[in-house]
């Protein structure tokens, strides 16, 4: 064991499996975070100057906004809500879940601002949750496979096959077109 990795069990959290599970690099994962931290605080400021607006519409995209800035900053740095009481439960909870929920709850709560009230307040507020939703979809698409695996992978499919006969059709058991004639049409109907 590396001295690397005994201090990463050290540092992990308490019932955490002390090796990782996915193949995510470490700078996806802080990018993930990073971009839901600021782009949450950035969502609540901007969600105020939406509300400021006085149009129905505009006021709910706004409080829609703030909340979704405070869920994603709940959900991505829990420590900056310390004292709101289920925080931690509510961070736990969505740390257990896998990558592609994140994406799917980020990118909801993303677009109801910008087709509410779109401005740039609402576009610039959202579109950070919208992208944190992004990298986490990216995060659950996984590693990409090594040039020689796609290599073989894509040789595999297109191995050509031989035609079988000089009748040989594109479709299996494709049945011959018949030459019938021209349709005829009755002008009494």
């Amino acid at each position: 064991m590396s001295f690397q990795d005994k201090i990463s069990a050290l540092m992990a959290r308490p019932g955490q499996d002390p090796v990782a599970k996915d193949d995510v690099p470490w700078w996806m994962k802080f990018a993930g975070r990073a971009v839901g931290t600021i782009g949450g605080f950035l969502a609540m400021a901007l969600g105020v100057s939406v509300c400021i607006t006085l149009s129905a519409t505009g006021i709910l995209a706004g409080i829609w906004q703030i909340l979704a800035g405070f869920v994603l900053i709940c959900c991505e740095a829990p420590c900056c809500c310390m004292f709101v009481e289920h925080v931690q439960k509510l961070a736990d909870f969505i740390e257990s879940r896998p990558y592609w929920n994140r994406a799917a709850v980020y990118v909801g709560l993303s677009l109801p601002p910008i087709i509410f009230a779109f401005g740039i307040s609402s576009f610039i507020g959202s579109g950070l949750i919208f992208a944190t939703g992004v990298i986490y979809g990216m995060m659950a698409l996984g590693k990409k496979a090594t040039a020689e695996e796609m290599r073989q992978a894509a040789n595999a499919d297109n191995t050509p096959v031989a035609p079988s006969g000089m009748r040989s059709n594109l479709v299996a058991h494709a049945q011959p077109i018949g030459f019938s004639g021209a349709p005829v049409f009755d002008s009494n109907v």
